[in-house]
């Protein structure tokens, strides 16, 4: 079966396991998820210390996997076999070897649960990923795009039992990005704090999160779309003197994707919210915004923009220009994006 992270999450809940799970990708924080609930599930907490094998890669090599996978549960119903980090598994990548485990795979033990995750991208031509797909769970744990991620942060908190409004939605998002353990691990936090009635709100994100409500790249952006000349550049002093919060590669980062977006609004026809908000692939929520600043900026300017940055990034590079200071930076790109 080839089933999504949450589908397989699902299921391991419910405790309908298969003995095989293969799972790949390039979001830790689903694999680990995924993981941690097999582990959790798949033997009774007094059978585990004869019966739960928990690997690394690195440690071990196909033969061993194989040995562990082929022996019998100790007095007990199933055993389960978890290699964790499996790209580092010696022999993984050899095909004389890889043959031995895909044999196993195509008549695996029902009473051995064998998972092997893998940190990273998979060569999915291969036959061994097939070999596990048909006779147990394959699961690709992709990143997740960026205009996804504002829904995803509401039905995490919602599953939590807690409320967040969509400023501090944004000030995750826009903050951290698509760092899913970093932001769960502040949600987590953050509930700590809270009793059960209280709603994440942006302050609640200032004070538990060290995010500032008022000195922030959303906030900058908004400064920037209103012309706000003496905010954005308060908060330009404010990014200099907390750098480690706001490092200048990441602000020139989320600043290019918000006027790439108002330049492809430029280039669009059919300029409803709904439409917009398909063709930027962005939360409905946030349309308003790039909707804003298309009319603050014409698009020669917002292309002068765009030009900005990508100098402001050499800058900071030490390319086309002699200053490093991130300060000067910024306050020089601000300058050149608002005139």
């Amino acid at each position: 079966m080839n089933l999504t992270p949450e589908q397989t999450l699902k299921e391991i809940r419910q405790k309908k396991l298969q003995p095989l799970y293969f799972i790949y990708g390039d979001e830790p924080y689903y694999i680990e998820q995924l993981a941690e609930a097999i582990e959790k599930v798949a033997v009774p907490e007094a059978e585990k210390g004869f019966n739960q094998f928990v690997l690394f890669g690195k440690d071990v090599d196909l033969g061993a996997i194989l040995n562990y996978a082929r022996r019998f549960p100790f007095m007990a119903e199933r055993q389960l076999v978890l290699v964790k980090e499996a790209q580092q598994i010696s022999g993984i990548d050899n095909k004389e070897k890889t043959t031995l485990l895909e044999d196993y795979a195509t008549r695996p033990l029902s009473s051995t649960i064998l998972v092997l995750c893998f940190q990273g991208n998979f060569d999915m031509r291969k036959s061994l990923p097939k070999t596990f797909e048909k006779n147990g769970v394959l699961v690709q744990c992709k990143k997740m795009y960026d205009n996804k991620l504002p829904d995803w942060v509401g039905e995490y908190t919602r599953s939590l039992g807690a409320k967040i409004s969509i400023k501090a939605i944004q000030m995750l998002v826009e903050n951290i990005g698509n760092d899913l353990k970093r932001i769960t691990s502040e949600i987590d936090k953050i509930l700590l704090n809270l009793s059960a009635s209280d709603e994440i709100t942006a302050g609640v994100v200032e004070k538990y999160v060290g995010i500032s409500k008022e000195y922030n790249v959303f906030e900058l952006q908004k400064a920037l779309t209103q012309r706000d000349v003496i905010k954005a550049n308060k908060i330009a002093n404010y990014f200099a003197t907390h750098t480690k919060e706001n490092p200048l590669p990441q602000v020139l980062i989320i600043l290019y994707n918000f006027f790439s977006k108002v330049l492809v609004i430029h280039g669009t026809q059919d300029k409803s919210e709904g439409n917009l908000a398909s063709v930027l692939g962005v939360n409905p929520f946030f349309v308003k915004d790039y909707l804003s600043a298309a009319r603050q900026y014409s698009l020669g300017h917002v292309v002068n923009a765009i030009k900005a940055i990508r100098h402001a990034d050499n800058a900071s590079k030490g390319i086309e220009s002699g200053t490093v200071n991130e300060e000067a930076i910024l306050k020089e790109l601000i300058f050149r994006i608002l005139h």
